[in-house]
């Protein structure tokens, strides 16, 4: 298959979608340029930091480019429409991108989203697929358009969800997915197949909304499966914590199902072993935990500090 090599810009932010970028420079493609999102205040200094994108590009010698907003600014329009691209790659920019920028590049704008579409339309699909307890999860590469992930679909490939899957588990496994995925429809296009994109059905949509903090708040009269499935999908951000009979925070870092039955009020630590009594008489077992001013640590060391106590009842 004769491949002529593609002019384009990637476009994206965090750290998990740099293996798209990766998959990009090994391939035949040239990336012209990355654009990521600006240098914002971080941490509790508030020093200015870059982007994992931002940092990975400029060490490879990649242009980079971070306007504030591509749909306010003209001048950054022109600037782009100026690459003269054959397509532009999104994975995780974060920005939403006017018409022109979309459908500018000749084979227009791929986007890289993690997860089955249209199930997981939006901005945490990952931790979505984990906490409504999807048993499969996925990359699409699809065509961008205005509409938020509802674009015509390239290609879809799936992942199992095991019973310990966490949402870094599965950032590691489908951003490198989606990267050989990406590529694959790269080379098609370089190679002038026909383009057969399939139409999403709207109707079966869901959408994985912006998390917040306090969606990281145990309800413990949910089931321990409930719960278990929040955990592992709300680390490390928001988190998933309650509070202590002494209203201190605790932070849940890590728990595990268990077969037992507690009769017990939801919350209730049951024994030393970390059973916790769930909904429905279920039981959780904490593992790992991170008490408010202290470090993680395990449950005996949490017993030991006195940061926990039996038969107390968390909420």
């Amino acid at each position: 298959m004769s491949i002529k090599p593609l002019r384009i810009a990637f476009m994206g932010t965090p750290e998990f979608t740099i293996p798209v970028l990766e998959a990009l420079l090994q391939s035949s493609h040239q990336v012209v340029c990355v654009y990521t999102q600006p240098p914002r205040p971080s941490g509790r200094g508030n020093k200015i930091k870059r982007s994992s994108v931002h940092e990975y590009a400029a060490a490879k010698g990649i242009e980079v480019r971070t306007p504030e907003s591509l749909k306010k600014d003209a001048k950054a329009r022109e600037e782009f429409a100026a690459l003269a691209l054959d397509a532009a790659v999104i994975a995780g920019y974060g920005m939403m991108l006017p018409d022109d920028v979309l459908d500018g590049p000749r084979f227009g704008s791929l986007n890289v989203h993690p997860s089955i579409l249209p199930r997981w339309r939006g901005t945490s699909p990952v931790q979505f697929t984990i906490w409504a307890g999807d048993e499969k999860a996925g990359v699409t590469v699809m065509r961008l358009i205005g509409k938020m992930d509802s674009g015509p679909i390239a290609a879809i490939e799936t992942v199992p969800v095991g019973p310990k899957t966490t949402a870094p588990d599965l950032d590691r496994v489908l951003w490198p997915m989606g990267g050989r995925m990406l590529v694959a429809a790269l080379d098609d296009l370089a190679a002038g197949k026909p383009q057969n994109y399939t139409p999403q059905d709207d109707s079966l949509a869901t959408y994985a909304r912006l998390l917040k903090r306090e969606d990281g708040c145990v309800d413990w009269t949910k089931t321990a499966a409930q719960i278990d499935r929040q955990i592992r999908a709300l680390n490390p951000w928001p988190g998933v914590w309650t509070l202590n009979a002494e209203g201190k925070r605790l932070k849940i870092i890590e728990a595990e199902l268990t077969g037992e039955a507690f009769t017990e009020p939801p919350g209730t630590l049951v024994d030393r072993l970390g059973h916790i009594a769930c909904g429905e008489d279920t039981a959780l077992r904490l593992i790992k935990i991170q008490p408010e001013n202290a470090k993680p640590m395990d449950l005996p060391a949490a017993l030991n500090g006195n940061y926990l106590k039996v038969d107390e009842v968390l909420g």
